[in-house]
């Protein structure tokens, strides 16, 4: 084959993936990533309509930080191909590309929009530059092993909804569940075994036992939590139970030999005395031990 082959088939390779890239991408709303500081590489996916931007929870995209204000700017993308942003009379104003927004402004791809300490870069609807994004922020967000959201991800989440049930009163549940005799499963076994059965936890709940909205991740260790906006106490202990339920009768097997495997879990909701992320989590967390305590291999809910 001559080198001239070589490169007609190079080239033609390369073609195929950038089309495939324009084809994914195509599929991909509009979106801010965040440029530095404590979010840098989080993506807000914009959607189709009118997304409003500031401090309080209730806002589509909500950036609690200093400078900020409770309704900062607004971002209309009801048009095809036009996005337009517009300051909603904030303290320190909104700027796009280092200058003040005074009037409504249509946003090009690349424009740096900042507000505060926050800068955000503006990517189009379809461009495939939000492939590569996309794949930065999936790999800063999960973990490794499972696949699930890690910590990180999970305490930021966590935070923003408890902050949104403050103000909205809207209900707010956590799981936390915790595999029991981990410790015991991987010296009687091999941490080959406990790893497949993390990775085999993984894949169960997120495929089987986490509806859309939910936000599970692997917490630590053998420690995973599920939060549950818009779910009631009462809803979240029925799906922790048929969560506890659905991990017991799984059949983990490795190396041609059943693992035992089960969780005991905890669950709390938002009410009145939490103010923060941790104070739900605390609370949860007291439930596992409860669990734990009784017998392992059950669910209870936080109690006064």
């Amino acid at each position: 084959m001559s080198s001239n082959d070589n490169t007609t088939i190079v080239l033609k390779d390369i073609q195929s993936a950038l089309k495939s890239a324009e084809n994914e991408a195509s599929n991909k709303s509009a979106c801010f990533v965040v440029v530095g500081g404590e979010l840098n590489g989080t993506i807000y996916d914009l959607g189709n309509g009118v997304v409003n931007v500031g401090r309080n929870p209730d806002n589509h995209i909500a950036l609690d930080f200093d400078g900020i204000s409770r309704r900062h700017f607004q971002i209309d993308l009801t048009e095809a191909d036009k996005t337009t942003i517009v300051d909603l009379g904030s303290s320190n104003g909104t700027f796009v590309n280092n200058k003040k927004v005074t009037t409504l402004t249509q946003l090009q791809k690349g424009d740096s929009v900042k507000i505060g300490t926050v800068t955000l870069k503006f990517i189009p609807k379809g461009d495939p530059e939000r492939l590569t994004y996309d794949k930065l922020h999936l790999q800063a967000n999960t973990d490794g092993l499972t696949g699930c959201y890690n910590k990180m991800y999970f305490n930021r989440a966590l935070d923003t909804e408890v902050k949104k049930s403050k103000i909205t009163g809207k209900p707010l549940t956590l799981i936390i569940f915790d595999l029991d005799h981990f410790k015991k499963l991987n010296d009687n076994f091999g941490h080959d075994a406990g790893d497949y059965v993390l990775k085999e936890m993984g894949t169960l709940l997120r495929k089987n036992g986490i509806r859309e909205g939910d936000i599970f991740a692997r917490y630590g260790g053998e420690e995973f939590v599920v939060l549950l906006p818009g779910t009631n106490l009462k809803q979240g202990f029925e799906i922790a139970e048929r969560l506890r339920k659905m991990v017991e009768i799984h059949p983990f097997t490795y190396d041609k030999k059943r693992l035992p495997v089960s969780a005991s879990i905890g669950i709390a909701d938002y009410r009145e005395g939490i103010t923060t992320g941790v104070d739900l989590f605390k609370r949860a967390d007291s439930a596992v031990y409860k669990s734990k305590e009784n017998g392992r291999n059950q669910v209870n809910f936080y109690k006064e």
